[in-house]
Protein backbone atom coordinates (compact mmCIF):
# COMPACT_ATOMS: atom_id res chain seq x y z
CA UNK A 1 0.00 0.00 0.00
CA UNK A 2 1.33 3.52 -0.85
CA UNK A 3 1.90 6.15 1.33
CA UNK A 4 -1.15 8.07 -0.53
CA UNK A 5 -2.82 5.28 -0.03
CA UNK A 6 -2.12 4.83 3.70
CA UNK A 7 -3.11 8.41 3.90
CA UNK A 8 -6.37 7.94 2.59
CA UNK A 9 -7.15 4.99 4.07
CA UNK A 10 -6.23 6.53 8.13
CA UNK A 11 -7.86 9.68 7.20
CA UNK A 12 -11.45 8.07 6.06
CA UNK A 13 -10.99 5.63 9.16
CA UNK A 14 -10.75 8.18 11.70
CA UNK A 15 -13.46 10.40 10.45
CA UNK A 16 -15.91 7.49 9.70
CA UNK A 17 -15.13 6.70 13.76
CA UNK A 18 -16.41 10.42 14.49
CA UNK A 19 -19.16 10.48 12.24
CA UNK A 20 -20.43 7.18 13.57
CA UNK A 21 -20.26 8.18 16.97
CA UNK A 22 -23.01 11.09 15.98
CA UNK A 23 -24.90 8.46 15.24
CA UNK A 24 -25.03 6.31 18.29
CA UNK A 25 -23.18 3.46 16.54
CA UNK A 26 -22.51 1.01 19.06
CA UNK A 27 -21.60 -2.51 16.83
CA UNK A 28 -18.76 -4.22 15.67
CA UNK A 29 -19.09 -6.17 12.09
CA UNK A 30 -17.34 -8.64 10.40
CA UNK A 31 -19.76 -8.72 7.00
CA UNK A 32 -18.48 -9.57 4.51
CA UNK A 33 -19.93 -7.57 1.65
CA UNK A 34 -19.48 -7.73 -1.85
CA UNK A 35 -20.02 -4.97 -4.88
CA UNK A 36 -21.57 -7.54 -7.28
CA UNK A 37 -24.90 -8.35 -7.55
CA UNK A 38 -25.81 -12.22 -6.55
CA UNK A 39 -26.25 -14.91 -9.38
CA UNK A 40 -28.73 -17.85 -8.91
CA UNK A 41 -26.67 -20.58 -7.86
CA UNK A 42 -27.24 -24.57 -7.35
CA UNK A 43 -27.72 -26.75 -4.72
CA UNK A 44 -24.67 -28.08 -2.41
CA UNK A 45 -23.55 -31.96 -2.80
CA UNK A 46 -23.54 -33.48 0.37
CA UNK A 47 -20.46 -34.31 2.14
CA UNK A 48 -19.03 -37.98 2.30
CA UNK A 49 -18.57 -39.88 5.51
CA UNK A 50 -15.87 -42.31 7.13
CA UNK A 51 -16.04 -45.62 7.07
CA UNK A 52 -13.79 -46.20 9.41
CA UNK A 53 -14.31 -48.84 12.72
CA UNK A 54 -15.78 -46.61 14.90
CA UNK A 55 -14.48 -47.19 18.51
CA UNK A 56 -16.96 -47.29 21.42
CA UNK A 57 -20.26 -45.20 20.37
CA UNK A 58 -20.94 -41.37 21.73
CA UNK A 59 -24.31 -39.85 21.46
CA UNK A 60 -24.10 -37.23 19.19
CA UNK A 61 -23.42 -33.84 20.88
CA UNK A 62 -25.58 -34.13 23.84
CA UNK A 63 -23.68 -31.49 25.78
CA UNK A 64 -24.25 -29.10 23.10
CA UNK A 65 -27.66 -28.20 25.18
CA UNK A 66 -25.69 -26.92 28.04
CA UNK A 67 -22.90 -24.70 26.41
CA UNK A 68 -23.29 -20.97 25.97
CA UNK A 69 -25.27 -20.20 22.87
CA UNK A 70 -23.20 -17.98 21.15
CA UNK A 71 -20.61 -20.67 21.21
CA UNK A 72 -22.59 -23.22 19.61
CA UNK A 73 -24.03 -21.07 16.74
CA UNK A 74 -23.35 -17.69 15.35
CA UNK A 75 -26.71 -14.80 14.39
CA UNK A 76 -26.83 -14.49 10.26
CA UNK A 77 -26.66 -10.64 9.44
CA UNK A 78 -28.97 -8.48 9.71
CA UNK A 79 -31.70 -9.03 6.54
CA UNK A 80 -32.44 -5.59 6.04
CA UNK A 81 -35.84 -3.86 4.75
CA UNK A 82 -34.16 -0.56 3.68
CA UNK A 83 -33.86 -0.85 -0.23
CA UNK A 84 -36.76 1.47 -0.83
CA UNK A 85 -35.30 4.28 0.66
CA UNK A 86 -33.80 6.60 -1.71
CA UNK A 87 -30.88 7.72 0.44
CA UNK A 88 -29.88 4.51 0.85
CA UNK A 89 -30.14 3.44 -2.09
CA UNK A 90 -27.64 6.49 -3.19
CA UNK A 91 -25.81 5.91 -0.20
CA UNK A 92 -25.20 2.42 -2.27
CA UNK A 93 -24.20 3.27 -5.34
CA UNK A 94 -21.25 5.96 -3.54
CA UNK A 95 -19.95 2.94 -1.93
CA UNK A 96 -19.90 1.09 -5.71
CA UNK A 97 -18.56 4.25 -6.98
CA UNK A 98 -15.77 4.53 -4.20
CA UNK A 99 -15.03 0.59 -4.67
CA UNK A 100 -14.44 1.18 -8.07
CA UNK A 101 -12.45 4.46 -8.18
CA UNK A 102 -10.27 2.93 -5.27
CA UNK A 103 -9.61 -0.60 -7.19
CA UNK A 104 -7.99 2.14 -10.06
CA UNK A 105 -5.84 3.76 -7.35
CA UNK A 106 -8.05 6.91 -7.71
CA UNK A 107 -7.89 7.55 -4.10
CA UNK A 108 -9.40 11.09 -4.05
CA UNK A 109 -12.30 10.35 -6.28
CA UNK A 110 -12.84 7.21 -3.27
CA UNK A 111 -12.28 9.40 -0.74
CA UNK A 112 -15.46 11.27 -1.79
CA UNK A 113 -16.99 8.64 -2.83
CA UNK A 114 -16.93 7.04 0.77
CA UNK A 115 -17.45 10.22 2.30
CA UNK A 116 -20.71 10.75 0.35
CA UNK A 117 -22.23 7.01 1.14
CA UNK A 118 -21.13 7.53 4.85
CA UNK A 119 -23.18 11.33 5.06
CA UNK A 120 -25.95 9.62 3.68
CA UNK A 121 -26.74 6.84 5.90
CA UNK A 122 -25.78 9.23 8.93
CA UNK A 123 -28.67 11.68 7.39
CA UNK A 124 -31.38 8.65 7.25
CA UNK A 125 -30.45 7.12 9.96
CA UNK A 126 -31.13 10.49 12.13
CA UNK A 127 -34.56 10.89 9.85
CA UNK A 128 -35.72 7.90 10.83
CA UNK A 129 -35.41 7.42 15.00
CA UNK A 130 -37.91 4.17 15.00
CA UNK A 131 -35.38 2.15 12.34
CA UNK A 132 -32.24 3.13 13.81
CA UNK A 133 -31.12 -0.69 14.74
CA UNK A 134 -31.29 -1.38 11.20
CA UNK A 135 -29.67 2.02 9.67
CA UNK A 136 -27.09 1.36 11.58
CA UNK A 137 -26.48 -2.33 10.81
CA UNK A 138 -26.29 -0.98 7.27
CA UNK A 139 -23.66 1.46 8.26
CA UNK A 140 -21.77 -1.01 10.03
CA UNK A 141 -21.61 -2.90 6.41
CA UNK A 142 -20.43 0.22 4.34
CA UNK A 143 -17.06 0.72 6.86
CA UNK A 144 -16.56 -3.18 6.93
CA UNK A 145 -16.42 -3.28 3.26
CA UNK A 146 -14.31 0.04 3.23
CA UNK A 147 -11.92 -0.96 6.00
CA UNK A 148 -11.28 -4.18 4.16
CA UNK A 149 -10.47 -2.38 1.27
CA UNK A 150 -7.93 -0.59 3.20
CA UNK A 151 -6.39 -3.67 4.69
CA UNK A 152 -5.88 -5.45 1.08
CA UNK A 153 -4.59 -2.32 -0.34
CA UNK A 154 -5.83 -3.38 -3.47
CA UNK A 155 -5.11 -1.57 -6.24
CA UNK A 156 -5.61 -1.65 -10.39
CA UNK A 157 -2.81 -4.70 -10.59
CA UNK A 158 -3.20 -5.75 -6.81
CA UNK A 159 -1.82 -10.05 -6.45
CA UNK A 160 -2.80 -12.17 -3.73
CA UNK A 161 0.35 -12.16 -1.45
CA UNK A 162 1.87 -15.54 -1.76
CA UNK A 163 3.70 -17.48 0.90
CA UNK A 164 2.66 -15.56 3.79
CA UNK A 165 2.31 -18.04 6.53
CA UNK A 166 1.32 -17.36 10.56
CA UNK A 167 3.14 -18.56 13.40
CA UNK A 168 1.14 -20.72 15.91
CA UNK A 169 0.41 -18.77 18.59
CA UNK A 170 0.76 -21.16 21.50
CA UNK A 171 3.78 -22.79 20.06
CA UNK A 172 5.95 -21.42 23.19
CA UNK A 173 3.99 -22.07 26.04
CA UNK A 174 3.84 -26.00 25.33
CA UNK A 175 7.28 -25.49 27.14
CA UNK A 176 5.95 -23.97 30.29
CA UNK A 177 3.86 -24.65 33.43
CA UNK A 178 2.06 -22.18 35.25
CA UNK A 179 1.55 -21.06 38.96
CA UNK A 180 -1.60 -22.53 40.25
CA UNK A 181 -4.52 -19.83 42.05
CA UNK A 182 -5.51 -21.70 45.56
CA UNK A 183 -8.78 -19.66 44.74
CA UNK A 184 -9.03 -21.65 41.50
CA UNK A 185 -9.25 -25.36 42.72
CA UNK A 186 -12.68 -25.62 44.80
CA UNK A 187 -14.63 -23.74 42.04
CA UNK A 188 -13.12 -25.62 39.07
CA UNK A 189 -13.90 -28.89 40.50
CA UNK A 190 -17.29 -27.92 40.67
CA UNK A 191 -17.27 -26.64 37.68
CA UNK A 192 -16.20 -29.94 36.08
CA UNK A 193 -19.03 -32.19 38.41
CA UNK A 194 -21.59 -29.89 36.74
CA UNK A 195 -20.45 -29.99 33.25
CA UNK A 196 -21.36 -32.74 30.56
CA UNK A 197 -18.83 -34.09 28.57
CA UNK A 198 -17.82 -36.15 25.43
CA UNK A 199 -14.07 -35.73 26.65
CA UNK A 200 -13.33 -36.95 30.33
CA UNK A 201 -12.37 -33.52 31.97
CA UNK A 202 -9.70 -34.17 35.25
CA UNK A 203 -8.63 -31.12 37.21
CA UNK A 204 -5.21 -31.25 38.36
CA UNK A 205 -2.34 -28.46 39.69
CA UNK A 206 -1.44 -28.72 35.67
CA UNK A 207 -4.42 -27.76 34.21
CA UNK A 208 -5.15 -25.47 36.92
CA UNK A 209 -2.24 -23.72 36.25
CA UNK A 210 -3.23 -23.51 32.15
CA UNK A 211 -6.63 -22.00 33.68
CA UNK A 212 -5.12 -19.61 35.74
CA UNK A 213 -2.80 -18.50 32.65
CA UNK A 214 -5.84 -18.44 30.10
CA UNK A 215 -8.04 -15.88 32.49
CA UNK A 216 -5.19 -13.54 32.89
CA UNK A 217 -1.63 -13.05 30.83
CA UNK A 218 -3.11 -15.32 28.35
CA UNK A 219 -6.74 -14.11 28.19
CA UNK A 220 -6.22 -12.11 24.97
CA UNK A 221 -4.64 -15.14 23.10
CA UNK A 222 -7.63 -17.24 24.19
CA UNK A 223 -10.19 -14.44 23.05
CA UNK A 224 -9.07 -13.92 19.77
CA UNK A 225 -8.90 -17.53 19.02
CA UNK A 226 -12.22 -18.13 20.29
CA UNK A 227 -13.68 -14.93 18.06
CA UNK A 228 -12.07 -16.29 15.50
CA UNK A 229 -13.17 -20.01 15.62
CA UNK A 230 -16.71 -18.89 14.52
CA UNK A 231 -15.47 -18.72 10.89
CA UNK A 232 -15.05 -22.53 11.60
CA UNK A 233 -16.94 -23.87 14.69
CA UNK A 234 -20.15 -24.83 12.49
CA UNK A 235 -17.85 -26.68 10.02
CA UNK A 236 -15.87 -28.40 12.41
CA UNK A 237 -18.43 -29.46 14.82
CA UNK A 238 -20.19 -31.11 11.89
CA UNK A 239 -17.15 -33.02 10.68
CA UNK A 240 -16.41 -34.50 14.61
CA UNK A 241 -19.95 -35.17 14.69
CA UNK A 242 -19.86 -37.32 11.06
CA UNK A 243 -16.09 -39.27 11.74
CA UNK A 244 -17.63 -39.79 15.95
CA UNK A 245 -15.15 -38.54 18.17
CA UNK A 246 -15.82 -35.82 20.74
CA UNK A 247 -16.58 -32.22 20.22
CA UNK A 248 -14.34 -31.23 22.42
CA UNK A 249 -11.17 -32.06 20.14
CA UNK A 250 -11.68 -28.80 18.50
CA UNK A 251 -9.63 -27.30 20.98
CA UNK A 252 -6.74 -29.37 19.40
CA UNK A 253 -6.78 -26.41 16.48
CA UNK A 254 -7.11 -24.03 18.91
CA UNK A 255 -4.27 -25.28 21.16
CA UNK A 256 -2.50 -26.04 17.51
CA UNK A 257 -2.86 -22.66 15.79
CA UNK A 258 -5.46 -20.42 17.39
CA UNK A 259 -7.49 -21.52 14.60
CA UNK A 260 -5.01 -20.06 12.03
CA UNK A 261 -5.27 -22.11 8.58
CA UNK A 262 -2.08 -20.96 7.66
CA UNK A 263 -0.26 -21.46 10.85
CA UNK A 264 3.25 -22.70 10.54
CA UNK A 265 5.49 -24.31 13.28
CA UNK A 266 9.43 -24.64 13.91
CA UNK A 267 8.65 -28.38 13.18
CA UNK A 268 7.28 -27.13 9.77
CA UNK A 269 4.00 -28.83 10.83
CA UNK A 270 1.53 -26.67 9.04
CA UNK A 271 -2.08 -25.81 8.88
CA UNK A 272 -4.84 -25.20 11.51
CA UNK A 273 -4.80 -28.51 12.77
CA UNK A 274 -0.62 -28.58 11.78
CA UNK A 275 -0.07 -31.81 10.16
CA UNK A 276 3.82 -32.58 9.20
CA UNK A 277 3.96 -33.02 5.53
CA UNK A 278 4.34 -37.07 5.71
CA UNK A 279 1.37 -37.25 8.34
CA UNK A 280 -1.06 -35.64 5.86
CA UNK A 281 -0.27 -37.38 3.02
CA UNK A 282 -1.64 -40.28 5.12
CA UNK A 283 -4.76 -38.88 5.33
CA UNK A 284 -5.10 -37.41 1.89
CA UNK A 285 -3.68 -33.84 2.39
CA UNK A 286 -1.54 -33.46 -0.57
CA UNK A 287 1.08 -31.05 -2.27
CA UNK A 288 1.70 -29.10 -4.93
CA UNK A 289 3.60 -26.43 -6.23
CA UNK A 290 0.21 -23.88 -5.97
CA UNK A 291 -1.41 -25.46 -3.25
CA UNK A 292 -0.93 -27.35 0.18
CA UNK A 293 -3.74 -29.32 1.53
CA UNK A 294 -2.98 -28.86 4.95
CA UNK A 295 -4.28 -25.38 4.92
CA UNK A 296 -7.73 -26.11 3.59
CA UNK A 297 -9.66 -26.06 6.77
CA UNK A 298 -11.94 -28.49 5.82
CA UNK A 299 -10.13 -31.40 4.37
CA UNK A 300 -7.24 -30.69 7.42
CA UNK A 301 -10.26 -31.14 9.97
CA UNK A 302 -11.72 -34.32 8.24
CA UNK A 303 -8.14 -35.47 8.19
CA UNK A 304 -7.46 -34.67 11.81
CA UNK A 305 -10.73 -36.11 12.55
CA UNK A 306 -9.66 -39.76 11.31
CA UNK A 307 -6.10 -39.31 13.04
CA UNK A 308 -7.40 -39.03 16.06
CA UNK A 309 -10.25 -41.55 15.41
CA UNK A 310 -7.56 -43.98 14.69
CA UNK A 311 -5.05 -43.06 17.65
CA UNK A 312 -7.92 -43.68 20.33
CA UNK A 313 -9.00 -46.87 18.34
CA UNK A 314 -5.04 -48.01 18.66
CA UNK A 315 -4.67 -47.05 22.52
CA UNK A 316 -8.11 -46.75 23.60
CA UNK A 317 -7.83 -43.58 25.61
CA UNK A 318 -8.56 -40.29 24.50
CA UNK A 319 -6.23 -38.71 26.75
CA UNK A 320 -3.18 -40.84 25.19
CA UNK A 321 -4.90 -40.46 21.74
CA UNK A 322 -4.58 -36.86 22.00
CA UNK A 323 -0.72 -37.11 23.14
CA UNK A 324 -0.63 -39.44 20.44
CA UNK A 325 -1.21 -36.56 17.87
CA UNK A 326 1.06 -34.55 19.41
CA UNK A 327 4.23 -36.24 19.63
CA UNK A 328 3.04 -39.32 17.53
CA UNK A 329 2.15 -43.17 17.66
CA UNK A 330 5.15 -44.26 18.23
CA UNK A 331 6.50 -42.47 20.93
CA UNK A 332 3.27 -43.05 23.28
CA UNK A 333 3.72 -47.28 22.29
CA UNK A 334 7.49 -47.03 23.34
CA UNK A 335 6.58 -45.16 26.66
CA UNK A 336 3.40 -47.81 27.26
CA UNK A 337 6.23 -50.80 26.94
CA UNK A 338 8.88 -49.22 28.91
CA UNK A 339 6.44 -48.41 31.83
CA UNK A 340 3.63 -50.93 31.46
CA UNK A 341 1.09 -48.17 32.27
CA UNK A 342 -1.04 -47.11 29.40
CA UNK A 343 -2.29 -44.10 31.48
CA UNK A 344 -1.01 -40.68 30.64
CA UNK A 345 -0.83 -39.04 33.95
CA UNK A 346 1.18 -41.90 35.00
CA UNK A 347 3.55 -41.31 31.84
CA UNK A 348 3.43 -37.82 32.45
CA UNK A 349 4.76 -38.40 36.08
CA UNK A 350 7.24 -40.92 34.81
CA UNK A 351 8.71 -38.13 32.28
CA UNK A 352 8.57 -40.77 29.48
CA UNK A 353 6.90 -38.43 27.24
CA UNK A 354 8.19 -34.94 25.45
CA UNK A 355 7.81 -31.91 27.86
CA UNK A 356 5.84 -30.12 25.08
CA UNK A 357 3.24 -32.92 25.52
CA UNK A 358 3.19 -33.61 29.04
CA UNK A 359 1.30 -29.74 28.75
CA UNK A 360 -0.31 -30.59 25.76
CA UNK A 361 -3.29 -32.51 27.27
CA UNK A 362 -3.61 -30.06 29.89
CA UNK A 363 -3.81 -26.91 27.60
CA UNK A 364 -6.88 -29.09 25.98
CA UNK A 365 -8.33 -29.70 29.19
CA UNK A 366 -8.11 -26.15 30.45
CA UNK A 367 -9.98 -25.12 27.07
CA UNK A 368 -12.48 -27.48 27.54
CA UNK A 369 -13.23 -26.27 30.75
CA UNK A 370 -12.91 -22.85 30.49
CA UNK A 371 -15.37 -22.88 27.23
CA UNK A 372 -17.74 -25.33 28.84
CA UNK A 373 -18.10 -22.12 31.68
CA UNK A 374 -17.54 -19.55 29.49
CA UNK A 375 -19.18 -17.01 32.09
CA UNK A 376 -17.05 -17.59 34.44
CA UNK A 377 -14.32 -16.60 32.40
CA UNK A 378 -14.71 -13.70 30.66
CA UNK A 379 -15.79 -16.21 27.29
CA UNK A 380 -20.13 -15.31 27.23
CA UNK A 381 -20.49 -12.30 25.35
CA UNK A 382 -17.97 -12.82 22.84
CA UNK A 383 -18.47 -11.74 19.02
CA UNK A 384 -17.29 -14.95 17.15
CA UNK A 385 -16.45 -13.99 13.47
CA UNK A 386 -18.98 -15.28 10.76
CA UNK A 387 -19.03 -18.32 9.17
CA UNK A 388 -17.60 -18.43 6.01
CA UNK A 389 -19.70 -19.08 3.44
CA UNK A 390 -19.22 -19.40 -0.43
CA UNK A 391 -19.98 -20.78 -3.99
CA UNK A 392 -17.64 -23.36 -5.16
CA UNK A 393 -16.42 -23.12 -8.71
CA UNK A 394 -14.44 -26.21 -10.57
CA UNK A 395 -11.30 -24.27 -12.17
CA UNK A 396 -10.67 -26.65 -15.37
CA UNK A 397 -7.33 -24.79 -16.52
CA UNK A 398 -4.71 -23.14 -14.53
CA UNK A 399 -6.35 -19.52 -13.30
CA UNK A 400 -4.95 -16.32 -11.70
CA UNK A 401 -6.75 -15.62 -8.49
CA UNK A 402 -6.70 -11.96 -9.50
CA UNK A 403 -8.59 -12.81 -12.48
CA UNK A 404 -11.03 -14.01 -9.95
CA UNK A 405 -11.20 -11.13 -8.02
CA UNK A 406 -11.67 -9.09 -10.83
CA UNK A 407 -15.20 -10.98 -12.13
CA UNK A 408 -15.87 -10.80 -8.48
CA UNK A 409 -14.92 -7.36 -7.26
CA UNK A 410 -13.48 -9.03 -4.45
CA UNK A 411 -10.48 -7.75 -2.35
CA UNK A 412 -7.99 -10.08 -3.09
CA UNK A 413 -7.37 -10.60 0.54
CA UNK A 414 -10.83 -11.79 0.80
CA UNK A 415 -10.05 -14.65 -1.59
CA UNK A 416 -6.82 -15.40 0.24
CA UNK A 417 -8.70 -16.07 3.16
CA UNK A 418 -11.62 -18.57 2.13
CA UNK A 419 -9.11 -20.29 -0.36
CA UNK A 420 -5.81 -20.38 1.80
CA UNK A 421 -4.48 -23.51 0.20
CA UNK A 422 -3.63 -21.69 -2.39
CA UNK A 423 -0.11 -20.67 -1.95
CA UNK A 424 0.92 -18.18 -4.71
CA UNK A 425 -1.78 -16.82 -6.17
CA UNK A 426 -2.61 -19.39 -8.75
CA UNK A 427 -5.79 -22.26 -9.06
CA UNK A 428 -4.48 -24.95 -10.31
CA UNK A 429 -6.52 -26.92 -13.22
CA UNK A 430 -9.18 -29.18 -11.69
CA UNK A 431 -9.00 -27.07 -8.22
CA UNK A 432 -12.38 -26.54 -6.42
CA UNK A 433 -12.20 -22.58 -5.92
CA UNK A 434 -14.12 -20.86 -3.09
CA UNK A 435 -15.04 -16.95 -4.13
CA UNK A 436 -18.13 -15.32 -2.45
CA UNK A 437 -21.23 -16.25 -1.96
CA UNK A 438 -23.68 -15.52 -5.16
CA UNK A 439 -21.17 -14.98 -7.33
CA UNK A 440 -20.18 -18.59 -8.23
CA UNK A 441 -22.51 -18.53 -11.83
CA UNK A 442 -21.10 -14.87 -12.78
CA UNK A 443 -17.39 -16.49 -12.49
CA UNK A 444 -18.03 -19.90 -14.50
CA UNK A 445 -19.61 -17.35 -17.32
CA UNK A 446 -17.05 -14.81 -16.82
CA UNK A 447 -13.99 -17.77 -16.99
CA UNK A 448 -15.80 -18.92 -20.12
CA UNK A 449 -15.16 -16.04 -22.18
CA UNK A 450 -11.40 -16.14 -21.11
CA UNK A 451 -9.11 -18.81 -23.30
CA UNK A 452 -8.04 -21.43 -21.33
CA UNK A 453 -4.31 -21.19 -21.89
CA UNK A 454 -4.78 -17.15 -20.74
CA UNK A 455 -6.60 -17.48 -17.75
CA UNK A 456 -3.62 -17.52 -15.99
CA UNK A 457 -1.89 -14.21 -16.90
CA UNK A 458 -5.37 -12.21 -18.51
CA UNK A 459 -6.90 -9.56 -16.72
CA UNK A 460 -10.97 -8.19 -17.05
CA UNK A 461 -11.39 -4.47 -16.41
CA UNK A 462 -14.95 -3.06 -16.11
CA UNK A 463 -14.82 0.04 -17.56
CA UNK A 464 -15.76 3.57 -15.27
CA UNK A 465 -15.71 6.96 -16.30
CA UNK A 466 -13.24 8.64 -18.60
CA UNK A 467 -11.72 5.10 -19.18
CA UNK A 468 -9.83 5.15 -22.79
CA UNK A 469 -8.32 1.84 -24.25
CA UNK A 470 -5.22 3.75 -24.26
CA UNK A 471 -5.33 4.71 -20.41
CA UNK A 472 -6.79 0.84 -19.70
CA UNK A 473 -3.94 -0.48 -21.35
CA UNK A 474 -1.39 1.35 -19.56
CA UNK A 475 -2.67 0.66 -16.69
CA UNK A 476 -2.25 -2.99 -16.98
CA UNK A 477 0.87 -3.12 -19.85
CA UNK A 478 -1.62 -3.96 -22.60
CA UNK A 479 -1.23 -2.49 -25.87
CA UNK A 480 -4.84 -0.63 -26.79
CA UNK A 481 -4.77 -2.93 -30.62
CA UNK A 482 -4.44 -5.86 -28.30
CA UNK A 483 -6.95 -5.46 -26.56
CA UNK A 484 -9.22 -4.62 -29.06
CA UNK A 485 -8.26 -7.80 -30.85
CA UNK A 486 -9.21 -9.93 -27.48
CA UNK A 487 -12.40 -8.03 -26.97
CA UNK A 488 -13.15 -8.60 -31.03
CA UNK A 489 -14.32 -4.59 -30.53
CA UNK A 490 -15.93 -3.10 -33.63
CA UNK A 491 -14.60 0.13 -32.35
CA UNK A 492 -11.42 1.41 -30.30
CA UNK A 493 -13.93 2.62 -27.75
CA UNK A 494 -13.96 1.92 -24.37
CA UNK A 495 -18.34 1.81 -23.14
CA UNK A 496 -18.45 2.45 -19.50
CA UNK A 497 -19.78 -0.36 -17.46
CA UNK A 498 -18.38 -3.00 -19.82
CA UNK A 499 -15.79 -6.08 -18.95
CA UNK A 500 -13.14 -6.38 -20.89
CA UNK A 501 -10.20 -8.92 -21.13
CA UNK A 502 -6.77 -7.41 -20.85
CA UNK A 503 -4.29 -9.81 -22.54
CA UNK A 504 -1.97 -8.82 -20.22
CA UNK A 505 1.18 -11.21 -19.78
CA UNK A 506 2.21 -13.67 -17.10
CA UNK A 507 4.91 -12.73 -14.53
CA UNK A 508 8.06 -13.90 -15.50
CA UNK A 509 7.07 -15.38 -18.96
CA UNK A 510 9.76 -14.78 -21.75
CA UNK A 511 8.82 -12.14 -24.54
CA UNK A 512 9.21 -15.16 -27.46
CA UNK A 513 6.63 -16.75 -25.66
CA UNK A 514 4.47 -13.99 -25.82
CA UNK A 515 0.91 -14.95 -27.62
CA UNK A 516 0.01 -11.97 -30.06
CA UNK A 517 -3.81 -11.78 -29.48
CA UNK A 518 -4.12 -10.03 -32.37
CA UNK A 519 -3.63 -13.58 -34.48
CA UNK A 520 -5.96 -15.38 -33.09
CA UNK A 521 -8.36 -16.11 -35.15
CA UNK A 522 -11.74 -14.09 -35.30
CA UNK A 523 -14.24 -14.92 -32.51
CA UNK A 524 -17.41 -13.26 -31.06
CA UNK A 525 -17.20 -10.16 -28.70
CA UNK A 526 -16.09 -11.32 -25.35
CA UNK A 527 -16.85 -8.11 -23.50
CA UNK A 528 -19.28 -8.32 -20.66
CA UNK A 529 -22.13 -6.11 -20.69
CA UNK A 530 -24.03 -5.08 -17.85
CA UNK A 531 -27.67 -6.09 -18.12
CA UNK A 532 -30.13 -5.21 -15.59
CA UNK A 533 -27.71 -5.48 -12.82
CA UNK A 534 -26.21 -8.80 -13.82
CA UNK A 535 -22.87 -9.75 -15.43
CA UNK A 536 -23.90 -12.43 -18.22
CA UNK A 537 -21.56 -13.54 -21.25
CA UNK A 538 -22.87 -13.74 -24.85
CA UNK A 539 -25.12 -15.97 -25.65
CA UNK A 540 -23.24 -16.34 -28.98
CA UNK A 541 -19.75 -17.31 -26.62
CA UNK A 542 -18.29 -19.94 -28.79
CA UNK A 543 -14.12 -19.49 -27.59
CA UNK A 544 -14.72 -21.51 -23.82
CA UNK A 545 -13.93 -24.94 -24.91
CA UNK A 546 -13.20 -25.75 -21.17
CA UNK A 547 -16.69 -25.69 -19.37
CA UNK A 548 -16.76 -25.11 -15.24
CA UNK A 549 -19.32 -25.91 -13.01
CA UNK A 550 -20.60 -24.37 -9.38
CA UNK A 551 -21.84 -25.33 -6.56
CA UNK A 552 -22.80 -23.61 -3.43
CA UNK A 553 -21.00 -24.42 -0.10
CA UNK A 554 -20.75 -22.95 2.99
CA UNK A 555 -18.44 -23.48 6.24
CA UNK A 556 -21.81 -23.23 8.85
CA UNK A 557 -23.35 -26.52 7.23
Amino acid sequence: MNDRTRMFASGFLLAAVLLLAACGYNQQSRFQMSFLPPAPHSATPANGTSELTPPPVIPPNPYLQQMPAVLLTNPQPPKHKLLGDAKVQRADQAMVRGSRAYKSNNTDTARREFDTAIDLMLDACDQNPLDREEYEAHLDEMVDAIHRLDLSGLGASADVEPDKFEKAPLEDILQMTFPVDPKLKDRVREQVAATVSQLPLSVNDTVLGYINYFSNRGHKTILAATERSGRYRPMIQRVLDEVGVPQELIHLAQAESGFIPRAVSRKAAGGMWQFLAWRGQQYGLMQTRYTDDRMDPEKATRAAAHHLHDLYSEFGDWYLAIAAYNCGPGVVEKAVERTGYADFWELRSRGVLPAETTNYVPIILAMTIMEKNAAEYGLDHLQLDQPLEYDTVEISANTSMTLVADITDAPPAELAAMNPAILKGMVPQSYSLHVPKGTGNQVVAALQLVPAEHRDSWRMHRVGTGDTLANIGKRYGAQPNAIIAANNLRTPEAVEGDRLLIPAVLRGQAPAARRDPSRTPARHSATVRRTAGQTTAPANSSHAPHKATVTVASASR
